[in-house]
């Protein structure tokens, strides 16, 4: 069925055609699919996650409740370390921005009464991502869900960590071998589940300017696909579960040929230099979030109109899923509240307006395609020098995308300080009181009860089975990774002798109620841990 516009003419599903390609082809740049959302809307995601699994698990019930169609879990600082929350280094953090998830024990309360095999989820954690998606798997299971079923994504960009966010544990070295085990792990037994999220938006939020986001996060995206075909695969094997996460900022119009111009190099690099064919290769799939550092303390209500605008722009670049950051996260965790009105500002867009009518609407725009081949020259340029020196994971280790980050943020920061960078109710426009606004908290006593659940775990627990399981770890995680894949693994999870993916071994140890912990120690055992050099 046709769209028609208020007026009663029809508005045509794709505009323009002659020479250029069109949405769905070669080199993607209207976007990855013929029809996008004239078939269907983006999938809306909410990010979410606090305090302990039962409270998180209450959120997205009211969130699927909601119509939000995909879950996207937010995992608590300690998590995301690879620790516990009865850790020295976990006091204080424990539940505070995110879920704190120490077993399999917590998992499964994480998703009590939600249909694994029929929600999507979202899982953003890095350094230890192979850990959390082998706990989703083994829940997934323990409903009678088939793994291939599985949907979702797990993020598994530990090179931005190194470059902008921090939350790395392992060396980048060791960190591209779990990585790629990881692809080879999903390739066998998680054949639908997305096996990395390569992220620019963390590098947006620590400054990095659109051009920056755009080359800094390709150019891990090669590195990436680099650390694979070296493991064994064929490019044609894991590249159609790649996908990406950016940011999208207020500044609409370049927000939009950014998404464009990153379409069109992915599909190039990804046919000229690795020699990609299957179409699903080339074709960057993104999720996007709207843009945390532009939220502001000062007037938070103003805010959701930053928010309208920024996931404006995701669905006119072509995003494939979205999230809405709350109104009052400037503050504090969202509120419930909150966070519905921030599922409701996509349901807006979806239904109340027409952007689901046609393809790209702003194709054969002057200032869109001019501003689309000015991010295309100048990102290549970039990536370009991170090439010079020897990758990304080298460019890394020289704190080379790190320090021009800073530079771009610096800059920003001082533009706002003077006023030539206007943001309303910050420097321009503020008022002489501001309203009270009452946040969320987290309960303190969260760290103690998840202490007392940890104790009663390993009160329960074969230790036995878990220190051979851990043991088994350990070996697999001191072999070199293999160069082949091998084949899928019978129900014994056997590896083949020559194959060292460390995901076979871990996943016996988690069934056998090993925590984060006690996993990613084993592996902090081997391969040691990484300390950043300052380098300026």
């Amino acid at each position: 069925m046709g769209h028609e516009s208020e007026s009663g003419f029809p508005i045509e599903a794709v505009y323009g055609g002659g020479e250029q390609p069109g949405p769905g082809e070669y080199p993607y740049t209207r976007g990855v699919y013929p029809s996008m959302y004239t078939g269907r809307p983006w999938t809306m995601r909410q990010y979410a996650g606090f305090g302990t699994a039962a409270e998180s698990n209450a959120r997205y019930r009211q969130l699927i409740e909601g119509g939000s169609t995909g879950l996207s879990v937010a995992f608590d600082l300690p998590t995301q370390m690879g620790h516990d929350s009865d850790a020295e280094l976990a006091h204080g953090e424990v539940g505070k921005v995110g879920v704190a998830i120490d077993s399999i024990e917590d998992m499964r309360v994480l998703f009590d009464g939600i249909p694994l095999g029929e929600v999507s989820t979202s899982m953003t954690i890095n350094a230890p991502a192979a850990v959390l998606l082998l706990l989703y798997q083994l829940v997934a299971e323990e409903q009678g869900v088939d793994p291939a079923r599985l949907r979702g994504t797990v993020q598994n960009d530990v090179l931005k960590e190194y470059i902008a966010r921090g939350t790395y544990i392992f060396p980048p070295r060791a960190s591209l071998r779990l990585v790629s085990d990881v692809f080879r792990y999903c390739r066998n037994e998680l054949p639908q589940w997305n096996t990395i999220s390569i992220s620019g938006y963390h590098m947006a939020e620590a400054g990095a300017t659109p051009v920056q986001e755009v080359a800094f996060t390709l150019a891990d995206g090669v590195e990436y696909v680099r650390a694979a075909i070296a493991a064994g695969m064929a490019v044609d094997d894991f590249a159609p579960r790649l996908s990406f996460f950016f940011v999208a900022r207020s500044t609409l119009l370049e927000e939009v040929a950014k998404f464009r111009a990153a379409r069109r190099i992915w599909a190039r690099v990804m046919r000229e230099e690795f020699g990609a064919r299957d179409p699903k290769s080339l074709m960057l799939r993104f999720h996007t979030q709207t843009a945390g550092v532009q939220l502001t303390a000062q007037q938070p209500e103003l805010n959701l109109v930053r928010v309208a605008v920024q996931a404006l722009g995701a669905v006119l670049g072509g995003t494939q899923s979205l999230h809405t950051n709350s109104f009052d996260e400037a503050l504090a965790l969202p509120t419930e509240k909150s966070a519905r009105l921030a599922l409701r500002t996509q349901q807006v867009l979806a239904h109340e307006t027409d952007l689901t009518a046609t393809v790209d609407p702003f194709a054969g725009s002057y200032a869109v395609e001019a501003l689309t081949d000015r991010v295309e020259d100048e990102a290549l340029a970039l990536m370009a020098r991170v090439e010079e020196m020897g990758g990304a994971a080298r460019a890394i280790e020289q704190g080379f995308q790190k320090g021009e980050i800073e530079k771009s943020a610096y800059r920003v920061a001082q533009e706002q300080e003077s006023g030539e960078r206007v943001v309303v109710g910050v420097n321009r426009y503020r008022l002489d009181e501001e309203e009270r606004y009452e946040p969320l908290r987290v309960d303190p006593a969260i760290e103690e009860r998840q202490r007392v659940a940890l104790a009663r775990l390993k009160g329960e627990r074969d230790g036995e089975a878990v220190a051979a399981a851990l043991a088994a770890l350990r070996k697999a995680a001191e072999t070199p990774s293999a160069a082949g894949a091998g084949g899928a693994r019978g129900a014994a999870g056997a590896a083949d002798a020559d194959d060292a993916n460390v995901l076979y071994p871990m996943k016996e140890a988690l069934a056998a109620r090993a925590t984060v912990g006690e996993v990613c120690g084993a592996l902090r055992e081997v391969w040691g841990t990484y300390a950043p050099t300052d380098v300026f």
